[in-house]
């Protein structure tokens, strides 16, 4: 069993920065991927949006106009993926949930398991 717990979302005035921690119950390069994904206020589940994920190859992809303000990283030793966030805007505001994903192979199918937090609230206030 996969589990996933975030932390460190809040509020933050624009312009400023916060990281988002999340811990898996399992090495963080045994998925074929894990990152984040956020759904902003009145979106629902299948509007969730990509903010970053790193692949166990360590290949790194970022969501639209976010690289440059947001970094993924991880720490293999503590299990964990980090989301730095800076120069935060109102936009950014939204419920940020760690992903990871497991693909299996049958034959020639492939199947994707998608795994998810709790989510974490980040509001950033003009």
């Amino acid at each position: 069993q996969v589990q996933l717990v975030e932390s460190g979302g809040g509020s933050v005035q624009a312009g400023g920065s916060l990281r988002l921690s999340c811990t898996a119950s399992r090495s963080t390069i045994s998925f074929d991927e894990i990152g984040w994904y956020r759904q902003g206020p009145g979106k629902q589940r299948e509007q969730r949006e990509l903010v970053a994920t790193i692949s166990s190859d360590g290949s790194i992809n970022y969501g639209d106009s976010l690289e440059g303000r947001f970094t993924i990283s991880r720490d293999n030793a503590k299990n964990t993926v980090y989301l730095q966030m800076s120069s935060l805007k109102p936009e950014d505001t939204a419920v940020y949930y760690c992903n990871a994903v497991l693909i299996n192979h049958k034959g020639w199918e492939r199947y994707r398991n998608d795994y998810w937090g709790q989510g974490t609230q980040v509001t950033v206030s003009s």
